[in-house]
């Protein structure tokens, strides 16, 4: 039902024919760079994070990147703490391995990574295992409604 959510939401967009429904899966990043033939850096990973309350923050970022503890403590003012895969699924309505920030069933603080900028396209989760979309990052701040871009990963 989730690829479904965002397929419904980028066909609303005019855009719903970029999505791909991959025949392997693309649950990981290697998986993903492996289905579309591209680098593993171009593969935009969301993961989630909890904001210290109740919410959550998804942090977007370029495949070969790993969040910095200090990059992330200086920007959101605490300790990155992943959130576990059920509270992940609450939030976003998505499984673990289709993780996106787009039709989101609970709102969510989004932002994008700098790590990101290195590509004029990056590839992100369709919120299934195999559902893939190609977008440029002003069209992924767009559908993410991303906060705004952050620097908090090394790569």
């Amino acid at each position: 039902m989730s690829l479904e959510k965002v397929q419904e939401y980028f066909d609303l967009k005019g855009i719903g024919d970029r999505v791909r429904v991959n025949k392997t899966s693309s649950a990981t990043v290697t998986l993903a760079a492996e289905a579309l033939g591209t680098e593993e850096c171009r593969i935009a990973k969301t993961l989630g994070f909890s904001d210290g309350e109740d919410g959550a923050i998804l942090v977007v970022m370029a495949g070969d990147a790993k969040v910095s503890n200090k990059k992330y403590k200086g920007f959101f003012g605490n300790k990155p703490r992943m959130l576990s895969a059920d509270r992940i699924f609450e939030i976003t309505g998505h499984e673990v391995g289709g993780v996106c920030p787009f039709a989101l069933s609970n709102p969510a603080a989004v932002y994008l990574d700098e790590s990101m900028k290195r590509f004029e396209t990056v590839f992100a989760a369709c919120g299934s295992t195999n559902g893939t979309i190609e977008l440029n990052l002003e069209e992924l701040m767009q559908h993410s409604n991303a906060i705004s871009w952050v620097d908090v990963c090394n790569y």
